[in-house]
């Protein structure tokens, strides 16, 4: 199946990473529809895609920890390829955080992922061809200090991820990670800042210390990112399937 027959759902897709991943998809001739919860911003995103092969792009307005609101949205429709991808819990201390935080944090990431993979996996099945991509972070394999509920719930979507991977093989369908690393986003600069505030250091101090950690020397661009997903949603990485790739600059010291 070549790309330009496949139809391609984006979460997050408003901003960030989201945003650059449905630039990527669209360039590369899918026909992509955005989901993300503002109908304003999503319908200036839409019009902002490249059409150039005939594709018809779409968005869905929806908050995914609706969780029966985001199963209505996907009812009925057919997506080839499925990008996971959602803006983290707040920053904070795992010991301090509340137990409806860890709750929270599951809706909006695995129980999301896992209603739309079982809304969409019978059609992709049917097709024979499936790209299910996860937007998650280096935290999976290191713990990133200051983000207790973001690492306990990206390492359960990893886990699920694998699980998926094996179950789903032998229908033509590759379940892998993202995992990116420091990327220039609004996320990003929320995670900078609580920083600064708990050390007393300034946004710019954080920011020099950052950046000294990437040997690249510098942050990732969402561009940079959604070049990486696009390849796994591509009929290229057909034998590409369980894994988790940081996309880093080298910043990670496991392999």
């Amino acid at each position: 199946m070549s790309a330009t027959n496949n139809q391609a759902l984006v979460c997050g897709a408003s901003r960030g990473i989201g945003a650059a991943v449905a630039q990527a998809l669209a360039a590369d001739g899918l026909s992509v529809t955005l989901l993300a919860r503002s109908a304003k911003v999503l319908a200036a995103a839409c019009d902002e895609l490249p059409a150039e092969s005939g594709q018809t792009h779409d968005w869905i307005a929806c908050d995914v920890t609706d969780t029966q609101a985001l199963k209505e949205a996907v009812t009925g429709r057919e997506f080839q390829v499925l990008i996971n991808n959602s803006g983290g819990p707040a920053p904070g201390t795992a010991i301090d955080a509340d137990p409806e935080d860890f709750e929270n944090a599951f809706r909006q990431h695995l129980i999301a992922n896992q209603v739309l993979v079982q809304a969409l996996a019978p059609g992709m099945k049917d097709a024979g061809f499936g790209r299910i991509v996860n937007v998650i972070s280096t935290s999976v394999r290191e713990p990133i200090p200051g983000l207790g509920v973001s690492n306990t719930v990206r390492a359960a979507v990893a886990a699920w991820a694998k699980t998926l991977s094996r179950e789903l093989a032998p229908f033509g369908i590759t379940v892998n990670n993202v995992l990116p690393g420091y990327t220039a986003t609004g996320r990003l600069d929320q995670i900078f800042r609580n920083q600064a505030e708990r050390s007393g250091k300034t946004l710019e101090e954080i920011m020099a210390l950052r950046q000294a950690e990437v040997p690249a020397g510098r942050f990732a661009e969402p561009a940079e990112i959604a070049a990486v997903v696009a390849f796994l949603a591509s009929p290229a990485a057909s034998y590409v399937n369980g894994t988790s790739l940081a996309v880093d600059g080298g910043r990670s010291r496991g392999s």
